[in-house]
């Protein structure tokens, strides 16, 4: 499997999802500099401005690391682009990037070639997320370098097929990077990732109860108490079936159990107490039941690679 070089030198396959309103320059930077891609959607800046800001922020932040660790660089990060009509700033958020070489672009929503040839432009790799292999085809189809498969469990807009599925029809005609997304949380799943036919594991979750993270204490402690039972699959808040946390979709005054399709409207959903998706009725994956408390990204990192370690022993012994 071919892997571009500057993802070569990761402490451990492993790519930060980029999380909607929970990513950030502190989450991105503490992941990068402990030796995983970090990444960040470029919506998350508000408004369109602060992108420049945050890029700054981060790459100077990581030269600094850098200079005072040349024997352990930090990884490259990503910017996350949602590259669908509704998004009226895709090109002002694609010049920044340009400005700043940003070394990873994540597209989702959408495959488009100028997207991926502006990128390459710059000296960039495209990455963009699917969920079947048909889209996958068309990705590849429009320039992507590498592909995230997004399988069932992950958080947020996750697909619907099985790992095992969706990785082995993908391989059987792609070689190129690719990145697993769905319930991943422990070292064994990343390896486990690697063991099927990925290249790297793509967790998300797990680093909402990070003190880097910009989630709210209830939410973190939302992730830090919930398992797999915990989550909903719904349509309802933005026309796309997700992943929530029950306990966020009961506190918005809604009946988890009995919940409406949700349509176009639904982008704009809005409960009866106020709460929004994303703000209030709080993405999750399944694989949460693995974490057990909230506390620095370097130290959930550090967990990951003992068990990628001991993982890697077991199967060995």
């Amino acid at each position: 499997m071919s892997v571009p070089s500057i993802l070569s030198r990761l402490r451990l396959p492993v790519i930060g999802a980029p999380l909607f309103i929970v990513s950030g320059p502190a989450l991105v930077i503490a992941q990068c500099k402990s030796g995983i891609v970090g990444s960040f959607p470029a919506l998350n800046a508000r408004p369109q401005a602060l992108v420049d800001e945050w890029l700054h922020e981060i790459t100077e932040a990581l030269a600094a690391h850098d200079r005072d660790h040349p024997d352990a660089p930090s990884a490259p990060y990503a910017v996350n682009q949602i590259v669908h009509r509704s998004n009226d700033r895709l090109e002002a958020d694609i010049a920044t990037c340009a400005k700043w070489k940003v070394p990873i672009t994540i597209t989702s929503l959408g495959a488009r070639e100028d997207l991926n040839t502006a990128v390459h432009a710059w000296g960039g790799i495209t990455f963009h997320d699917i969920i079947n292999d048909r889209f996958a085809h068309k990705a590849i189809e429009k320039g992507a370098d590498g592909l995230i498969a997004v399988a069932t469990g992950a958080g947020g807009h996750a697909g619907t097929w099985s790992p095992f599925a969706l990785v082995q029809e993908i391989r059987q005609w792609f070689d190129g990077p690719l990145a697993l997304s769905g319930s991943i949380a422990t070292g064994g799943a990343v390896l486990a990732a690697q063991a099927m036919g990925a290249d790297f594991a793509y967790i998300g979750s797990p680093f909402i109860a990070t003190y880097e993270a910009r989630a709210s204490d209830e939410y973190k402690q939302g992730i830090v108490a919930g398992s797999a039972v915990d989550i909903v699959n719904s349509s309802l808040f933005t026309g796309i079936g997700g992943n929530y946390l029950r306990p966020s979709i009961v506190a918005a005054g809604l009946d988890p159990d009995n919940l409406p399709e949700g349509g176009p409207e639904s982008m704009t959903f809005e409960s009866s107490t106020g709460a929004k998706a994303w703000r209030d009725i709080w993405g999750s994956g399944q694989g949460i039941g693995a974490v057990d408390s909230v506390g620095p990204v370097t130290a959930m990192v550090d967990r990951l690679a003992r068990e990628y370690a001991a993982a890697k022993e077991r199967i060995t012994a």
